[in-house]
């Protein structure tokens, strides 16, 4: 049964262009919807933004908050992705109310 996630990811923008944030955008929503786990609803696009501190030598990123419904079983997968990312500098997951 899939149930309702809030998936918030800052991309890096230090080697990326606008080309490859939309890119890494398309990349995390194909990993939420890899083998009918999941389905993302809504994908809002926050911008540009500074950090409030210094990650991996980084000042600003690109937030983008993605509404979905995922199977439980499909998180673990979901999250060993993001993590091992080269693009993403931090994500968190959060389940939604119903």
């Amino acid at each position: 049964m899939k149930r309702p996630y809030e998936v918030a990811f800052i991309v890096r923008l230090d080697v990326t262009d606008e080309n490859s944030v939309n890119n890494t955008i398309d990349q995390v929503r194909a990993w939420i919807e890899t083998d009918q786990l999941g389905e993302v609803k809504k994908i809002d696009r926050w911008g540009r933004r500074k950090l409030a501190y210094e990650i991996d030598k980084q000042r600003e990123g690109f937030f983008v908050l993605m509404e979905s419904q995922i199977e439980p079983r499909g998180l673990p997968e979901l999250e060993r992705s993001l993590n091992l990312s080269p693009f993403i500098l931090r994500y968190i997951i959060v389940r939604t109310d119903e």
